[in-house]
């Protein structure tokens, strides 16, 4: 049975639905306001998104989880101070007789530079995290029990943090955002490659190469900048919307007497998305063994604001993490079931919450609506509740109530053509 089918005059019930996702988000966003990763402000909305499924809800639980947060973009700021010490020993190695050993210290900064950045932010790995401030953050998730033995489990889930404010995003959208990243990579690719040269020749290279580091110098006081520690973002859109995308599920079913017979639904309110999908890394730890118990699938909900960019994800973290292929498909064709033809797409700079889920071993997708551009209200200030899209939301939650429906009726599959 498809969602549509399970009870009478589902249209008028999915609007009602989609306006208690918008007015839950206009609440979260105007009496609790931002909330970074290992803040007050992230537990109470977690709390408080969580409260709003109401009876719907069987059980609803709270697993704390240590974080460094600062760590994930903290590499920035350790980045651009190391290069810009990379451009002095360059210069100084090349331009001053004798002291040509400082070019080896110059690719050895570059060196641990380019390590930094591909291990937080490439990998998604706790590179660096023993060098910033511990926190604690916490998973809250529901549970809604089906009404036979427990043979599915079906994990829909969003995250509650909200990210510290990109710089370049606000001041310039995406041109100045990859105009920012763009030179800074250049700039440290530059300088492990001089780096290597000047190895390699014994000092035997034109002089120019040195002053072409300073063109650089920009770039990396823009890096050490990008990040706004002193304005954290609203994020209705991310990821207030997937969060209450996915309460909205639960509350339609347990609002409307509805229960699965073998399957359980589980609604996840992840902490630390923000910070390097702390949260997801940690809920998979805790969960894997159990999800290994019945079959089980995750389905991450992110950003629903732009709907002529709605896509399963079926790769992710920067493209080079795939999904289960199973779970993808499932999704699209719930998405057919709702009335979206959607094509698939990989997330090419950063992640989502079910790349650490996949990476566990735990079958997932990924659902989101967010122009890849990226937007301008993109991790700015502009990220507000009056910026939500509620024909989006609406349709985020009618597709993940159909992929609900469907893998209760037929599991995970290759075709759900038949």
């Amino acid at each position: 049975m498809k969602a549509s089918e399970s009870i009478p005059n589902f249209t008028p019930k999915l609007r009602e639905y989609t306006n208690f996702a918008t007015r839950t988000i206009k609440k979260v966003c105007t009496e609790i306001g931002p909330r970074p990763c290992g803040s007050e402000e992230e537990l109470k909305a977690q709390q408080f998104m969580a409260a709003q499924v109401g009876d719907a809800a069987d059980e609803v639980h709270t697993e704390n989880f240590t974080v460094h947060p600062g760590a994930f973009f903290g590499w920035m700021k350790i980045d651009a101070v190391l290069l810009l010490l990379a451009i002095a020993c360059f210069a100084v190695g090349t331009l001053v007789d004798g002291l040509d050993f400082l070019c080896y210290i110059s690719l050895a900064l570059a060196a641990v530079a380019a390590a930094f950045m591909f291990g937080e932010f490439l990998f998604y790995k706790e590179f660096i995290d023993f060098m910033f401030k511990k926190k604690t953050s916490q998973n809250v998730y529901c549970v809604r029990k089906p009404s036979g033995e427990v043979k599915r489990r079906i994990i829909i889930g969003g995250h509650a943090d909200s990210s510290f404010e990109w710089r370049f995003t606000h001041l310039g959208g995406a041109p100045a955002l990859y105009a920012s990243l763009i030179s800074a990579a250049v700039g440290l690719v530059y300088m492990v490659a001089v780096g290597i040269v000047a190895i390699v020749t014994k000092g035997e290279y034109p002089d120019a190469l040195a002053y072409v580091c300073f063109a650089f110098i920009p770039s990396f006081i823009c890096l050490f900048i990008f990040l706004n520690t002193k304005i954290s973002v609203q994020g209705a859109n991310d990821n207030l919307t997937g969060c209450m995308c996915a309460a909205a599920v639960m509350k339609y079913m347990g609002d409307n007497n509805l229960r699965f017979e073998n399957t359980e639904l589980w609604v996840l309110f992840s902490g630390g998305e923000e910070a390097g999908l702390r949260g997801a890394k940690a809920f998979a730890k805790a969960h894997k063994a159990e999800c290994e118990e019945v079959e089980t699938m995750f389905m991450a909900l992110d950003t629903f604001r732009d709907d002529d960019d709605m896509f399963v994800y079926n790769r992710d973290m920067s493209g080079i993490t795939a999904h289960d292929k199973r779970c993808c498909s499932l999704v699209k064709k719930a998405a057919e079931y709702a009335g979206k033809e959607l094509k698939y797409s990989s997330i090419f700079c950063g992640a989502s919450d079910a790349a650490a889920i996949t990476q566990a071993g735990i079958p997932s997708a990924s659902l989101a609506a967010m122009n890849p551009g990226p937007p301008r209200y993109y991790h700015t200030r502009t990220d507000t509740w009056d910026n939500m899209n509620p024909r989006c939301v609406e349709k985020g939650i009618q597709i993940a109530l159909e992929s609900a429906y469907l893998f209760d009726e037929k599991g995970l599959r290759d075709n759900y053509d038949d």
